[in-house]
């Protein structure tokens, strides 16, 4: 367990959580990007010089980027991922890389994509069953991005379907739960309280005005949550680390 805390801790900080997220290449193809941002050295600068306690990857980026970032910043590893191409009716994140790759890339955290609802959570159940036992016993935090998804899920934005997400990530094992921001303070009590005592960290999603944005990220903690894991409303800013600044001192105080 003293590994697990060490490595925990790394990604915490006040019981707070704040990721830079640049895993979004993958599933969202390059529209996210314009010609500064496209170039993974232009964010991983952002997340070595800002303060945050995790850098979310998938392994490619991680493996060829690792002295632009490595030692500056906790990696949180992607295990798994997706195209946006394939229809969500059967939504399935695939794993793609290891805890075993995770280690060796020095990563502190492993991150795992769950669908809640779809006809394939099963499949993601058993693959994360297995991640989740072999990251803790390498002492690794485990982060799941829980979203409910799929072909029986009616409003998958709904508060009581994204605190059920919530809730699913707590019993399966997760320290750390990311999952879209419910739309209320009141809301995002609920989540939180069905988490537990799963860290909750919301999405910072499509880009916003700072000022709208920025009470989002207040609204988030006020419903009891834990942190942010923000990508596109930090690289997609002209000035991202004067927008970081903002974000932690809302989040850490």
């Amino acid at each position: 367990m003293k590994a697990k805390e060490s490595h925990f801790d790394k990604i915490v900080r006040n019981g707070h959580v704040l990721i830079l997220a640049m895993d979004q290449g993958m599933e969202h193809g390059p529209r996210d990007f314009n010609q500064k941002n496209i170039n993974p050295e232009y964010v991983c600068d952002i997340a070595s010089r800002g303060g945050f306690t995790g850098f979310a990857l998938q392994k490619g980026v991680a493996r060829h980027y690792k002295e632009n970032y490595s030692g500056k910043v906790p990696l949180v590893l992607k295990l798994n991922g997706r195209t946006e191409i394939v229809p969500k009716d059967e939504a399935y994140s695939p794993q793609l890389a290891t805890v075993k790759e995770a280690v060796d890339l020095g990563a502190d955290a492993v991150g795992y994509t769950i669908y809640v609802g779809s006809p394939m959570e099963y499949q993601m159940f058993k693959e994360f069953g297995a991640i989740e036992r072999e990251a803790h016993d390498y002492g690794l935090a485990c982060v799941v991005w829980s979203y409910p998804r799929g072909k029986y899920v009616k409003d998958e934005k709904s508060p009581e379907m994204v605190a059920y997400a919530a809730r699913v990530a707590l019993e399966i094992g997760a320290d750390v739960v990311k999952i879209n921001y419910p739309g209320s303070i009141d809301a995002m009590k609920w989540v939180a309280a069905s988490a537990g005592r799963c860290k909750v960290i919301s999405a910072g999603g499509s880009k916003q005005p700072d000022a709208e944005f920025l009470q989002k990220v207040k609204d988030i903690m006020a419903g009891g949550g834990s942190g942010l894991a923000v990508g596109r409303n930090v690289w997609q800013n002209d000035n991202p680390m004067r927008i970081t600044e903002e974000i932690k001192k809302i989040i850490f105080g």
